[in-house]
């Protein structure tokens, strides 16, 4: 019997990219690993979003303790050293591992099954639809969000919490044992999955764009023969979808980070937080932090854009050495 439609089948594979190539685990593992890569240098930046988001609370007043991102890192390495600026980051790379290995991981799977529904005459790889990339991408990100809420919640009052400058309300963690205990003595399971409805709008509106900007830009730079395939080419759409994500997640972003950090309930729920923000602060607190926000979005979905590229061939090389053996 002839072997030529299996070498045609293989020919086909190797055309593909690892990203399509690997298991829905090992897309998993490499989107983890590349978010923990891309969060070690960005969570100070993180951590200074956080603060401006939060000052200036509930008050019709500005508050401008924390000017601009450079003036707010260099006054928390200041009064705080350089463990302040790191300030949540063993819980982050938790987090980051539960959310981006689920984002990244789940993208392709999640994209390749609506396009076999809808295109079942077609490579499901190579459709590109807009509306199938940003349902793929909102609803891979959900999955993230709400198994990472817990470990978002408690990064969220470590890097608020300070004892020498006190924005919005304080609760002090010693770890994230003692933050996931605390919580859950006190307010149960259902306190640690607190202000997952705004972390669902919050990371559904990034990822939806976030993925869809990246393969859109790509494949632009490519078909006008701009950039050729490489890492520049990752880079600069990296770059592009980071901007996008900025943009769209920052109002969202705010919310989240408002109504995780409560310790009471000042805010019934995203919607109420939206509505109080606005009315009490003006649209504008909507974009609290936005600077800070593009300081960390872009540079960290950079890395882990850049980075999953590497992992995934990193993590196929070694399926394909496992199931080859």
């Amino acid at each position: 019997m002839s072997k030529e439609p299996e070498t045609k089948m293989a020919d086909i594979n190797a055309d593909k990219p690892a990203a399509q190539k690997v298991s829905k685990t090992g897309s998993f593992i490499a989107g983890g690993m590349a978010a923990c890569i891309a969060v070690t240098v960005t969570n100070p930046i993180e951590l200074v979003k956080t603060r401006m988001q939060l000052q200036g609370e509930m008050s019709a007043e500005a508050q401008r303790i924390y000017k601009n991102p450079l003036q707010a890192l260099t006054m928390i390495f200041k009064n705080e050293g350089i463990r302040g600026l790191q300030k949540g980051l063993s819980c982050a790379y938790i987090y980051q591992i539960g959310l981006n290995g689920s984002r990244l991981g789940f993208y392709e799977p999640i994209r390749a099954l609506l396009n076999s529904t809808f295109y079942p005459t077609q490579d499901p790889h190579k459709v590109q639809n807009v509306a199938v990339n940003v349902v793929s991408g909102a609803t891979s990100g959900i999955i993230g969000a709400i198994m990472g809420s817990p470990l978002f919640l408690i990064k969220t009052r470590m890097q608020s919490y300070s004892s020498a400058v006190q924005i919005g309300q304080q609760t002090h963690y010693t770890s994230i044992g003692n933050g996931l205990s605390s919580i859950y003595r006190a307010e149960g399971v259902k306190g640690l999955f607190r202000g997952v409805d705004a972390a669902i709008m919050r990371t559904g509106a990034g990822s939806s764009v976030q993925l869809p900007i990246y393969n859109t830009a790509k494949r632009f730079l490519l078909q006008h023969d701009i950039m050729k395939e490489g890492t520049g080419l990752h880079l600069v759409a990296s770059t592009m979808s980071g901007i996008g994500v900025g943009v769209v997640m920052n109002p969202w972003d705010v919310i989240l980070t408002r109504v995780y950090n409560q310790k009471g309930n000042l805010y019934k729920g995203p919607i109420d937080c939206l509505i109080k923000t606005v009315r009490i602060e003006g649209i504008s607190a909507l974009y609290k932090g936005f600077e800070a926000q593009l300081f960390r979005i872009a540079p960290h979905t950079v890395l882990c854009l850049t980075f999953m590229e590497q992992t995934m061939k990193v993590v196929y090389a070694v399926e394909k050495q496992i199931f080859t053996a």
